[in-house]
């Protein structure tokens, strides 16, 4: 196993076009789940230019606005300038939802159906979905990923409270190379920032401003050192950005959302689902399994993937690899698991209380950096540890 290296991982803000699709598509979920917590959602979102495009099936007893949901999210994502070509209350929106296909609808719903092996609710498609975790930072998230985050997130604080430049724009993106001596985090080689801006503003200002009052302000000082490499801007210019600049589509920054590529993913993205997308309910899941194996200290780091058949309620599959961090061998934590957490589509969504509008949230800078929402809870430590006979 190599123990020396360096690794890095990528955040992109709000308003860069694919988190701007992310968002609308959640919003929408959102607005559905508020008035009729059983609504199914899959909410796509394409935006270009001038132009939102947002499809797929919904079928729900809500009643709202869709035009309203879509011009909200973008207000609050900050495409509210004078000189933004993708501006709030001027983009032109198409609306191609269609309901939720009958032969889906049965498999998901809990009832007998032709065909179908069990009346329990079943997933809501085949696939798989991977949890991961480790004890290299605060937020049991892998470092690279962490920071490359806690830059954006900081930039966006400034942005929308007033207090940074006025030059500062929505869309930005990050990446952060963190090198590991010995399997341990040791000090960071690299940052890159990119963030959009007004135009006439020297890259000279644009440079030191985020160096000094954004990176070195959130990033551990006792990782950076003279040889840290800071590359801001690279292009030297970023004045069309957002929609304006590219097309942007739900669910293609599903590494952002997750791990940063330290842990795997199985391909489904998370945004304009609802919870009985196993895509989405069951990757986080398998985030809360992950994190309550590290927080009970039976690993260092945790991996777990579980996989799914379309209507049907049980996992095919289990599988946990601790990396050779395991205090106790990897069968007996799977036992210990099988024991406290059931994966039952049903269950995930009653145990991480998943009824209710609580993905607008999770949109922006991973789904499970956030300590409010359930999945980031470590209150099964206790009764992992109990499981394991420790």
């Amino acid at each position: 196993m190599i123990t020396d290296y360096v690794f890095s991982s990528e955040s992109v803000g709000e308003g860069h076009p694919d988190k701007v699709a992310d968002y609308i598509s959640d919003s929408i979920l959102d607005a559905c789940l508020e008035q009729d917590k059983y609504s199914r959602v899959a909410c796509e979102t394409l935006v270009k230019s001038n132009c939102v495009v947002i499809a797929g099936e919904i079928t729900t007893k809500a009643k709202f606005d869709y035009e309203k949901v879509v011009r909200k999210a973008i207000a609050e994502i900050g495409y509210v300038n004078d000189d933004d070509v993708f501006h709030a209350d001027k983009v032109f929106i198409s609306n191609l939802i269609t309901s939720q296909s009958p032969d889906i609808a049965q498999g998901v719903d809990a009832r007998k159906a032709k065909g179908k092996k069990t009346a329990e609710q079943g997933a809501g498609d085949q696939g798989i979905m991977f949890g991961y975790a480790t004890n290299e930072t605060p937020e049991y998230m892998p470092a690279p990923i962490m920071y490359a985050h806690r830059i954006l997130t900081e930039l966006a604080r400034q942005r929308k409270s007033g207090k940074g430049p006025k030059w500062l724009r929505p869309d930005c993106k990050s990446q952060v190379a963190v090198s590991y001596k010995d399997g341990k985090v040791s000090g960071i080689e690299s940052v890159v920032v990119s963030t959009q801006h007004a135009a006439n503003i020297s890259h000279a200002e644009i440079e030191k401003y985020i160096i000094d009052k954004v990176v070195k302000k959130v990033l551990p000082k006792k990782l950076l050192s003279k040889k840290t490499q800071f590359l801001v801007n690279p292009t030297g210019n970023f004045v069309v950005g957002g929609p304006q600049g590219d097309s942007g589509l739900t669910g293609r920054k599903i590494i952002v959302d997750s791990y940063g590529g330290m842990g795997r993913h199985g391909g489904g993205a998370f945004s304009g689902k609802d919870q009985s997308k196993v895509d989405r309910s069951a990757a986080y899941m398998c985030r809360w399994v992950a994190k309550n194996i590290v927080a009970a200290k039976l690993a260092d780091k945790c991996e777990i993937q579980i996989s799914y058949a379309i209507g049907y309620p049980q996992p095919l599959s289990i599988a946990i690899d601790t990396f050779g961090s395991g205090k106790i061998p990897e069968a007996e934590i799977e036992k210990a698991v099988r024991k406290v957490f059931s994966f039952k589509p049903a269950d995930i969504i009653s145990e991480l209380d998943l009824l209710r509008p609580i993905y607008r949230k999770t949109t922006h800078y991973g789904h499970f950096t956030k300590k409010d929402l359930p999945w980031e809870d470590v209150s099964k430590a206790g009764e992992l540890r109990k499981a394991a006979g420790l």
